[in-house]
């Protein structure tokens, strides 16, 4: 495929992001940046949540998951669908009822000054590894697919990836990302339907047949209840799927930022529903999209690659489909990583404005140059990061470093439902030794005993029990 065609496509793809940037982004106050004015529109919200929800590594990893775990990862979205309510009708009212631009200000209000800065630290950690990672792994690939063929360093690669994000979402922050995150749903979800139309047509397959043959096949098992200790085990991915959704959406100053800037509690919480909604059927695509994979190297003895997350882009660039198809696979993959990282490095800015630099005792012009001045400074951390990540060049360590990232929600989760489901006060100046404590002691436990998804709810529960054991007789 030529790389200079691939270049034209991204580029194509990219002004129309700025297109939609410069139509946002003529105001560049505050309340813009970090709420888009409290105005947006809840349906729009809705669909752009699918692409942000949906990162770049879902985009690759859910068809490649499809041999080993069939359908069963359906049971982790239903689980979603569940938390997502507890969010909607718990936390968006507690966020609205206070007011909050950064949510992690409750636990200042609740606990003290101490748990304040430990659950925004956290936060920050897990973004920043988080939304690094998955920059890493869209750069390598536009690395592969296009910038090797001209020689090009892949620190540059990395450079242009960041630059990209910071020049849509510099002055209008979550104004933009609404509108911009809506583009990239539709390009995520055309790419995977074209995909898979083009994959069926090479079969002679219309819709009803090809239902029929995943249906009658290995992989569409969704409901695991035979044996409680595999990892495919319904409750466990049912409740690790529901307790994921509450952190990693409720208590994710990320997912949250976008609710906030709906017009009032019920927009955010229609949002939310429709959202959750939308979603299983959209998993059930890319599940689908991955027996489809399977059933097409089957039919023309393709071979499998070890790694499963390499499945789909092997085909899709590889396989002597046509062109069209690895243009749109890499666009699909961009638009999936983007539309998850502009939001990240948004809600980094806003956390490290409010949480950590506690800006809002500034005056207004001095905010935004402060804002402006975050805003750069955490797209540089996240272009050393993924250097740092390219130097270390050893998948497995960097996969253990997200996995770790991904236990700081652990403590979030403790310490918003400690605050939410108790009365106590806490001695606040010790916190910070519990947040730490608890996933320290899950990932020694994990190295003994090992635990899939549910490694969160015990990171949670240690938390929690921390917590009540530095209670007060103060209520």
């Amino acid at each position: 495929m030529s790389s200079a065609l691939l270049v034209i496509a991204i580029a194509a793809y990219f002004l129309l992001l700025f297109l939609i940037s410069y139509i946002t982004g003529k105001n560049d106050s505050n309340d813009t940046f970090f709420l888009g004015n409290r105005n947006s529109p809840w349906y729009v919200i809705a669909y752009g949540m699918i692409g942000t929800t949906l990162s770049g590594i879902t985009f690759i990893s859910v068809p490649g998951w499809v041999a080993s775990s069939q359908f069963s990862y359906l049971q982790m979205v239903f689980g979603f669908f569940v938390g997502y309510f507890v969010v909607s009708r718990i936390l968006l009212p507690l966020y609205y009822r206070l007011e909050l631009t950064s949510i992690y200000t409750y636990l200042k209000d609740r606990f003290g000054y101490s748990s304040y800065k430990t659950g925004s630290a956290f936060f920050l950690l897990s973004r920043i590894i988080g939304a690094s990672f998955r920059l890493f792994l869209i750069a390598t690939v536009l690395q592969f697919a296009v910038f090797d063929a001209w020689n090009i360093p892949f620190f540059i690669t990395v450079m242009i990836t960041i630059s990209l994000i910071w020049l849509y979402t510099y002055r209008s922050g979550m104004k933009t990302i609404i509108w911009t995150d809506t583009l990239q749903t539709t390009f995520m979800l055309a790419t995977v339907i074209i995909i898979a139309y083009t994959l069926m047509d090479k079969m002679d397959l219309d819709f009803s047949s090809v239902f029929t043959l995943i249906n009658d096949s290995d992989y569409s098992k969704v409901f695991f209840f035979d044996d409680w200790t595999d990892k495919n085990y319904f409750f466990k991915q049912f409740l690790s799927g529901m307790f994921m959704a509450i952190v990693m959406t409720g208590l994710d100053q990320d997912q949250m930022q976008k609710n906030l800037s709906c017009r009032n509690l019920k927009d955010a919480q229609k949002n939310m529903m429709v959202f959750s909604t939308i979603l299983i059927f959209v998993d059930l695509i890319f599940l689908s999209l991955g027996a489809l994979l399977y059933i097409y190297s089957d039919a023309f003895s393709i071979i499998i690659p070890s790694n499963a997350d390499m499945l789909f882009p092997n085909i899709a660039l590889n396989s002597g489909l046509p062109a069209y198809v690895g243009i749109l696979f890499i666009i699909g993959i961009i638009a999936a990583a983007y539309s998850s990282a502009d939001s990240a490095l948004t809600a980094l800015t806003t956390s490290f404005c409010v949480d950590i630099l506690e800006f809002e005792k500034q005056d207004p012009q001095k905010q935004v140059k402060t804002r402006k001045h975050v805003h750069l400074l955490m797209s540089l951390v996240l272009l050393g990061v993924i250097l740092i990540f390219n130097a270390i060049n050893d998948q497995s360590v960097i996969k253990s470093l997200f996995t770790v990232a991904g236990y700081t929600y652990g403590p979030l989760l403790g310490m918003f439902s400690f605050g939410l489901f108790t009365k106590f006060k806490v001695k606040d100046k010790f916190v910070p030794l519990i947040a730490i404590a608890s996933p320290v002691i899950c990932y020694i436990l994990n190295l003994y005993i090992p635990f899939g998804f549910e490694l969160l709810i015990l990171n949670g529960f240690i938390t929690f029990v921390g917590l009540y054991l530095l209670k007060t007789n103060k209520q």
